[in-house]
């Protein structure tokens, strides 16, 4: 099969990829979910004029220094005074209270002296204030989620304060993800000559939860054919597949040959991409397969570039048309790097802000084994094809991790 390009790529795994279904879901546990319509205000906030300080709701033009005002009621939060605010006249009224009619600004109370059923204004008032007019925040009807946008931690709150109870979301894509290889062994287990630990899965699990997917780590295959078919098989009821290993051309990686036995097709098993050359894709049934190198940097830079798009869009991001691409900023170089070779290069790199510049400190080791870059590193600096060496300063494209 023809060696692809990382946008022939994506382009092949999208193809023909649309949103899952809607489900309905009440408030907790929004951010990240992707609204499947429009929500609109069911009521107006505030639903009426409020007092934003305990204090006196008086006529403004009444409210002069010395001028003594009757108090004629009360107006706590949950209540209101039934009757109107006259000429020389003040209600008592606490924070959230109902403004009452008459009134257009609150005196605060460590502004007047009360005697008995009156009080005294003993400070000047600026201008009419401490009043939160009714519908500031928003109106009855307004649109306050749009189909395809992304919710985040303060949505369920503006949707309670609008009395709304539930809304439409696409479904979260099932992402099934296996670990593969007899040199692996999980955490805390003794750790025999040849083998290392099995970690991968938990950064890759974890960002597959950020990017609004459901994780399900189906344990790690041996280097058997049967034995591998079979996790296929349990991948069957994910929406997409995750294999990780086993993918280069040895006498053990039998993961493409497994995913045949189960009756996959394959789509192509080259990507022009460093790291993760041997990135293949399938499908299984109506299971996409993405299968990514099992090298740590080689996994979690495809699993950016390849099943980040694809589980958006089946998500629902932005209404079913996600951007192809992982989300890019520009920015320059703090270390010069070397030329590029024949493949898109994808290097990690520490970026931060200076200036109104994003400036990015490459790594100085992007060897594909490594982890401990990705604890600082927040970007990827993106290499074009033969991309000449570039110097400090230069302008270079960044793909955000996180």
């Amino acid at each position: 099969m023809v060696m692809l390009s990382v946008d022939e790529a994506v382009a092949v795994i999208l193809n023909g990829a649309e949103p899952l279904g809607a489900e309905s879901v009440g408030l907790g546990g929004l951010a990240g979910r992707i609204a499947a319509a429009h929500v609109k205000a069911q009521l107006t906030q505030p639903p009426f004029s409020a007092s934003a300080m305990d204090g006196y709701a008086v006529r403004f033009k009444d409210a002069k220094p010395g001028v003594r005002l009757a108090v004629i009621g009360e107006a706590p939060a949950g209540a209101t005074f039934e009757g109107a605010v006259g000429k020389g006249e003040a209600v008592r009224i606490f924070t959230g209270g109902v403004v009452p009619d008459g009134a257009d600004h609150v005196v605060i109370q460590e502004e007047v002296t009360r005697d008995g059923d009156e009080i005294a204004i003993n400070a000047r008032q600026e201008k009419p204030r401490n009043i939160r007019a009714a519908g500031s925040d928003f109106k009855k009807g307004d649109t306050l989620v749009t189909a395809g946008e992304t919710l985040h931690e303060i949505d369920g709150a503006i949707l309670a304060a609008a009395n709304v109870a539930e809304l439409q979301v696409f479904r979260r894509p099932v992402v099934a993800l296996f670990s593969n290889g007899d040199e692996l062994v999980e955490p805390g287990a003794t750790v025999g000559a040849g083998k290392i630990i099995n970690s991968n899965h938990y950064a890759l699990c974890a960002m597959i939860e950020r990017w609004g997917g459901k994780a399900a780590y189906l344990g790690c295959a041996p280097d058997d054919e049967k034995a591998i078919a079979g996790f296929f098989e349990k991948a069957k009821r994910a929406d997409i597949a995750v294999p990780v290993g086993g993918a280069s051309v040895g006498d053990y990686d039998c993961v493409k040959s497994a995913f045949a036995c189960a009756g996959g097709e394959l789509g192509f098993e080259k990507v022009a991409v460093k790291p993760g050359k041997p990135t293949w894709f399938g499908r299984l049934g109506a299971t996409r397969v993405v299968g990514l190198p099992g090298n740590p940097a080689s996994a979690i830079v495809t699993l950016t570039l390849f099943v980040r798009p694809l589980l958006r869009r089946l998500a629902g991001g932005e209404a079913g048309k996600a951007p192809t691409k992982a989300p890019t900023v520009n920015g320059v170089l703090v270390r010069p790097l070397a030329a590029n070779g024949a493949r898109e290069a994808y290097l990690r790199a520490k970026v931060r802000q200076d200036g109104g510049v994003w400036r990015a400190t490459p790594a100085a080791d992007q060897d594909s084994s490594l982890l401990s870059p990705f604890r600082t590193a927040n970007a990827l600096i993106k290499r074009p094809v033969h991309a000449p060496a570039a110097a400090v300063g230069d302008a270079v494209e960044l793909v955000w991790l996180r």
